[in-house]
């Protein structure tokens, strides 16, 4: 490397080390054309800060997810004049946090404490494997927690008596089937909203910034929805558990070996209006004795006729 009146120049092995991409990556990308061609000195290849900075902006959209194809149309538009403040600003909208909960630190004593207050290396380790947990380089003794609201749920959940292993798993099940409406959801505004800016060629810096504002509006939409059809789903189906629990129980079957038998949950309201709730069981098993009663009478009467017709056949 060295300094010269029109800027500072690297080797190629310079530029490798400034920018941390290795001599085999910069020479790819000369090939691809994401990198111009260095100046030819002497005997020598001399890079510039033009140079650096293109391998810095690659290395930057490669982080963001971006495949090296659509890398280089972002580059050639820039390079035509078109800018790339507009879809920067874009990438950082949905790179952006889409909650407004703060990450917090936690250290291992405090996670002891609030899961049971002895040390459980195995559970710790699958909530960092699942991103619950974030360990703090230089730090063994203390971790990052992205979602506090996450792990308060997780402690709760375990102060009312459910394993660890289970909250694991449940989270596993959960997160997967979150994943799944999170991409519904993106396939949907996709294809009715952000269609049009997601052309052959890249957005103007308008466009993206349009596309940015819509990002910025739909993004809580995406948790409302979720938050409503939750409570909606939790409602309908906590209740009708809780109905089919109670009419299990309420009236369980008296006599050894009888199979306990469900009351609809409009049946048990019904009773329970007329007679009150705690007349309502001795009522429906009054009722159904008096059912058994009845239909053993008109059996034994029926079996009784056929008796007498058969004995005064001469």
């Amino acid at each position: 490397m060295s300094d010269e009146p029109g800027g500072v120049v690297y080797r190629i092995e310079d530029l490798a080390h400034h920018s941390g991409a290795t001599v085999r990556t910069i020479r790819a990308y000369q090939d691809r054309g994401l990198l111009p061609r260095p100046e030819r000195r002497g005997r020598a290849n001399v890079y510039a800060d033009a140079h650096l900075a293109r391998l810095r902006q690659i290395a930057d959209l490669l982080d963001r997810g971006y495949t090296l194809a659509s890398i280089k149309e972002l580059l050639e538009a820039w390079d035509a004049g078109r800018g790339l403040g507009g879809i920067l600003g874009l990438v950082a909208e949905v790179d952006g946090p889409w909650t407004d909960e703060e990450p917090a630190r936690i250290s291992r004593a405090e996670l002891e404490e609030r899961f049971g207050g002895l040390p459980d290396d195995t559970a710790v380790a699958e909530a960092v494997e699942l991103g619950v947990l974030e360990p703090v380089p230089g730090d063994e003794d203390s971790f990052l927690v992205p979602s506090p609201q996450e792990l308060s749920t997780a402690a709760e959940l375990y102060a009312a008596g459910v394993p660890l292993s289970a909250i694991t798993l449940h989270l596993r099940e959960l997160r997967g089937q979150v994943e799944h409406i999170a991409c519904r959801f993106l396939e949907f505004t996709t294809e009715h909203v952000f269609a049009r800016y997601l052309g052959e060629h890249p957005p103007s810096d308008a466009e993206a910034a349009e596309a940015a504002s819509l990002v910025r509006r739909l993004r809580p939409l995406a948790r409302q929805t979720v938050d409503a059809e939750l409570a909606r789903a939790m409602r309908l189906f906590a209740t009708r558990h809780l109905d089919r629990h109670l009419a299990t129980r309420q009236f369980p079957a008296e006599r050894e070996g009888a199979r306990p038998v469900e009351v609809s949950a409009g049946t048990i309201r019904a009773v329970e209006r007329l007679v009150g709730a705690e007349q309502a069981a001795a009522f429906i098993t009054a009722a159904a004795e008096r059912e058994l009663q009845a239909r053993m009478l008109d059996r034994l009467m029926a079996n009784t006729h056929n008796h007498s017709v058969v004995d005064e056949m001469p």
